[in-house]
């Protein structure tokens, strides 16, 4: 990423759209203003995970509100993210579109688990430096993030799909507020937790800090309501029995008479405040504080992480590959042939070409699976694992490039989008061919040139004479390429009759 002197980061989450701008200063980040809107995607989604139209039209109007303070930006210097509606909602695709479009930028769907190291990055550079670990709990719209973490180093990542919006919507139907929803929303919220509730225990953390709107919200409406003890802040789980206690007589959160509680929040408090009630029931949780920071701010630390080279997508490779016990100097030699047959084949995509390298480095991980059909293996691994850094659209393009890079071009296409970026597929093929025999001994590649659907190849012909193995496949390679319709031609191939003549490139 290039340096830009002021960067933002919007938000796209399941009760509120958040656009952050701030100016940059070396390593850090001031903010500048920002915008918050209360979209409530997530009450938009239907039985079916469906995103309803009317939620989709708050959306795209909230967005171009935000488009229209980003006039001007640079591509590079935004980033938008979308969690979990848009993660779990069936037309999400077709939703990315037209709000893309609104906002100016492409938006990025992120996991569960990169959205929690995200709020944790924002949550620990808004905190006093500590050694002592920390609880970050972060209830979101559809879902609560659960993060331990030392320092900025976040230690287990968890998200679990319990949220504001969709928990008020499930047990407080028309915003009801009685006992017997409340205790069925806590029940459900403490089941939801129990498969980690071990790893979350006591035991692993000093504080436990709170961040989001739902966390400020409940400590503001404590704080200005008298509902903790004397003397007490934070979020307290004497303070949240007041609470439940004071909307039940109520019967709704609006005419609950409330200081401090906006009417934006108040239709999501009921379901935000039974998790809450569950978190701190199930981790011993005697008082939790409030951070500023959150996803928001993460998302600029991490901007700026990868603009001075500290990208965390490059620390999740190389743990991935020691992982799977990959050999790091066979990577290397495909990653740097495949980067100047790249270059060489004249695309200029700085994305496409850093998607070619991780997938260069991770191209030999399903081996640790099975051998046979290991490019299968390799893609899923990457499909489907938590990276750290990447969105799930990175995973998916590494993933499709891992998956093309050996074998039938002819029977895997069914299983490639028109996003694969041939050019990349064929620099990472010719690559891993002429590395196969896993020594420095490579061939000194002449010229490479690309067409429409056509790839020309220049190797030194004296190296393929004392290599007839390659020169074998390679011939094989052509015409794979055949196959799906492509026109390769590799100059310096001889034919195998006569071992002595060589093919001039046409």
């Amino acid at each position: 990423m290039a340096e830009y002197t002021t960067i933002a980061a919007v938000d796209l989450g399941s009760n509120s759209f958040y656009c952050q701008v701030a100016r940059v200063e070396g390593e850090r980040t001031y903010p500048l203003d920002g915008l918050r809107e209360a979209v409530r995607l997530g009450e938009g989604l239907d039985e079916n995970k469906v995103l309803d139209e009317t939620s989709q039209a708050r959306a795209i109007a909230a967005l171009q509100r935000f488009g229209e303070r980003l006039r001007g930006f640079q591509p590079g210097a935004v980033r938008a993210l979308g969690t979990n509606t848009l993660r779990v909602a069936k037309n999400a695709a077709a939703f990315l579109k037209k709000a893309e479009a609104a906002l100016g930028f492409p938006i990025e769907v992120i996991a569960g688990r990169e959205e929690a190291r995200l709020i944790y990055l924002g949550v620990s550079h808004s905190l006093p430096v500590t050694n002592e670990r920390r609880l970050v709990v972060d209830i979101g719209g559809g879902s609560t993030e659960f993060i331990v973490g030392e320092g900025c180093r976040p230690l287990r990542l968890d998200s679990l799909h319990m949220g504001c919006v969709s928990f008020t919507r499930r047990y407080f139907k028309e915003g009801r507020l009685t006992k017997a929803a409340f205790k069925a929303a806590e029940l459900a919220a403490r089941a939801e937790m129990q498969h980690i509730v071990a790893g979350l225990s006591r035991g692993n953390w000093a504080h436990a800090v709170g961040s989001s709107g739902t966390a400020r919200a409940l400590a503001q409406v404590l704080q200005l309501n008298g509902l903790n003890k004397p003397g007490e802040s934070g979020i307290t789980p004497q303070g949240l029995d007041a609470l439940r206690a004071q909307l039940i007589k109520a019967g709704n959160a609006s005419s609950a008479g409330l200081e401090g509680l906006h009417d934006d929040r108040a239709g999501v408090l009921p379901g935000g405040l039974a998790i809450m009630g569950a978190v701190l029931d199930e981790l011993s949780i005697e008082r939790m504080t409030v951070a500023d920071g959150a996803m928001r701010e993460g998302i600029l630390i991490d901007m700026l992480g990868r603009a001075h080279h500290h990208d965390t997508r490059d620390a999740t490779v190389a743990q991935f590959m020691q992982r799977y016990h990959v050999d790091a100097l066979q990577a290397q030699r495909v990653g740097q042939l495949a980067a100047s047959l790249h270059e060489q084949l004249g695309t200029s995509d700085e994305r496409a070409a850093q998607y070619l390298a991780w997938a260069a480095q991770l191209h030999e991980i399903g081996i640790s699976v099975a051998y046979g059909g290991y490019h299968r293996h390799s893609a899923y691994i990457v499909n489907h694992a938590d990276m750290p850094g990447f969105t799930r659209e990175e995973q998916r393009r590494i993933a499709q490039l891992l998956l093309a890079h050996r074998r039938s071009l002819k029977k895997l296409l069914p299983e490639l989008d028109e996003s694969i970026g041939w050019p990349s597929v064929f620099a990472l093929r010719v690559a891993v061919l002429l590395c196969q025999r896993r020594t420095s001994n490579n061939p000194r590649i002449l010229s490479a040139r690309a067409g429409d659907k056509k790839f020309r190849l220049a190797i030194d012909p004296a190296w393929l004479l004392r290599n007839p193995l390659t020169n074998t496949v390679l011939r094989e390679e052509i015409r794979e390429w055949e196959k799906i319709g492509f026109d390769v031609k590799i100059s310096g191939l001889y034919d195998v009759d006569d071992g002595a003549e060589f093919e001039a490139a046409r």
